[in-house]
C-alpha cells in the first residue's frame, strides 16, 4: 500500500524535502526556480526539450522511477483519476522516467494513463532537477536478483534513479509547488495537489 504525504500546510509542505534527501547529492529544484532545459524523448521516439514542451502551459510533472514500481503505477493510476478534475482547474499533467519509450507504452496501458509520458532514459531531466542519485552495487543486485533490470528497461548503461517528485509549474517555467520524497513508498496526496493546483493555478 502506498504510504501518503500528510496534508500539510502548503508552506510547510514545499520544503518537506529540502536538505532531506538521500544520498546527500540529491537537491531538487526550488520553488521560484526555473525548469532547466533537458533532453528527453516521447512516446513516439522522438528528442524533444522537456522545457519546451510544458512553455506556455500550466503543468504538473511527475517524476517516477518506472513501470517495474508498482508504487509508481498506484501513484499514476490515482494522478489519472484527478487528471479531470485538474484539467478543469486549467493544469496539463506529464510524467517521466528513465524508461525507454517502449516501456512507457507498456505503463500506458496497464494504468489507462491519458496524460503525456516521457523517457529521461539517460537522467538528463533527473539530473537537471537535481533529483538523480546514484543505486549502491548491493541495490542494484537486490532489484536484478528480483528481475528488475534498469539499464535493460533504460536502454541506457547507468545505475542512477530519480527521487519520485511532483512539481507545478507555470507557463514561463518557473516552479510554483514542489513535493519529492527520498522514501519511495511515500507519494503525495492527490487531494494535497489538488489544493496546490487551486492556489497556484490559473
Amino acid at each position: 500500500m502506498i504510504k501518503k504525504a500528510a496534508a500539510l500546510p502548503l508552506a510547510l509542505l514545499a520544503l518537506a524535502v529540502a536538505g532531506h534527501a538521500a544520498p546527500d547529492s540529491v537537491r531538487p529544484l526550488l520553488i521560484g526556480e526555473t525548469i532547466p532545459a533537458a533532453r528527453v524523448i516521447t512516446l513516439e521516439g522522438k528528442e524533444t526539450d522537456l522545457a519546451a514542451e510544458l512553455k506556455g502551459k500550466h503543468s504538473i510533472l511527475v517524476f517516477y522511477r518506472g513501470g517495474w514500481c508498482p508504487y509508481c503505477n498506484r501513484h499514476l493510476s490515482a494522478l489519472g483519476a484527478i487528471k479531470g478534475k485538474l484539467k478543469e482547474l486549467g493544469w496539463t499533467m506529464a510524467a517521466i522516467s528513465p524508461d525507454r519509450p517502449s516501456e512507457l507504452l507498456k505503463t500506458k496501458g496497464k494504468n489507462e494513463i491519458d496524460y503525456a509520458l516521457y523517457s529521461d532514459d539517460g537522467n538528463a531531466a533527473a539530473r537537471a532537477f537535481g533529483l538523480a542519485f546514484t543505486l549502491e552495487k548491493k541495490k542494484l543486485k537486490k532489484y536484478k536478483d528480483h528481475g528488475i533490470d534498469l539499464i535493460w528497461a533504460s536502454g541506457k548503461t547507468h545505475d542512477e534513479l530519480p527521487v519520485p517528485a511532483v512539481y507545478l509549474i507555470d507557463p514561463e517555467g518557473k516552479v510554483l509547488f514542489q513535493y519529492a520524497n527520498q522514501d519511495y513508498k511515500v507519494r503525495l496526496d492527490g487531494d494535497v495537489l489538488m489544493t496546490a493546483a487551486v492556489a497556484y493555478g490559473p
